[in-house]
């Protein structure tokens, strides 16, 4: 590949993604991205970069971001988030006022698990919330995943991977080889494709985010901007959830760790930074 082929497509997703791609992948450049290519009637790499170098915003540049996005996503992620999740929820149930929605969004939600386990959860809680609305909004930078998310179907070995038999029983139903989560759960959740690197505040204020395994693939600058935007669009007594590899430290003053439970993060009341030097994409 050449260096110039690399560093355009490198420098568009860096730009329009945040994903950061080193010289050493140019391995995963070449096997998520020829069969982008080749779809499009090009030869290979070089001239696919040829192609986005004359036409950055168009739509083989969305093509290229999707391929590259990891997609790996299951039910119940690493369970103790969820588990977290349900007292959460039940503490901020009874700190707003009556008839007042909490509000939960599952950022890069892949193809749906994440935000469909947060419903699962929710569901389980309907004898403590009563008749308050819990609204669900999961989002991804990927419109093929976001459609595989409302669509709400899913492979055995995909329903196999976090999620409880029980669960299985009680929100799934067999469609051939395939299980889809049932109508009940699809309408608890609202899906959008959505770029972290875009401003988020349209989307209205959350209580409760979860940004879990995004942050790894970016640099350091961009980490903070995100957090930053989230921020903005989280509720004074907000929480974040991360993956267990990603950290809000040395990332600016919005978030601290929540005491004794890893991939928490409590907003900062009024945290000193002032609203964050967005990356626009395009």
């Amino acid at each position: 590949m050449k260096q110039a082929t690399f560093e355009t497509i490198a420098g568009l997703l860096k730009a329009r993604s945040g994903l950061m791609v080193s010289a050493d992948k140019d391995y995963l450049l070449r096997s998520r991205l020829e069969p982008v290519a080749r779809a499009h009637g090009l030869s290979g790499l070089d001239a696919l970069a040829d192609r986005l170098h004359a036409l950055p915003g168009g739509t083989l540049a969305d093509r290229v971001i999707e391929a590259m996005t990891t997609n790996e996503s299951l039910f119940f992620r690493d369970r103790r988030p969820f588990e977290h999740l349900a007292g959460a929820i039940t503490r901020m149930a009874a700190a707003r006022p009556p008839g007042r929605a909490l509000r939960i969004w599952s950022a890069a939600a892949s193809s749906g698990q994440e935000a469909y386990s947060i419903a699962m959860v929710v569901a389980d809680l309907a004898h403590i919330l009563g008749e308050r609305r819990v609204d669900i909004l999961g989002s991804d930078i990927a419109a093929g995943q976001i459609a595989r998310a409302r669509e709400g179907l899913y492979t055995g070995f995909e329903v196999q991977r976090g999620l409880p038999p029980a669960m299985l029983d009680r929100h799934f139903r067999r469609e051939g080889l395939n299980w889809r989560i049932s109508g009940a759960m699809r309408a608890r959740v609202t899906f959008c494709v959505f770029n972290l690197l875009d401003d988020p505040r349209p989307l209205g204020c959350f209580d409760i985010i979860f940004c879990r395994n995004v942050l790894i693939y970016f640099d350091a600058p961009t980490k903070a901007r995100v957090l930053g935007a989230l921020r903005q669009v989280i509720a004074p007594d907000g929480l974040l959830y991360l993956g267990g590899a990603e950290t809000v430290i040395g990332l600016g003053d919005g978030f601290v760790p929540v005491a004794d439970e890893p991939g928490a993060y409590a907003a900062v009341p009024n945290p000193a930074a002032t609203f964050p030097a967005l990356i626009t994409a395009g």
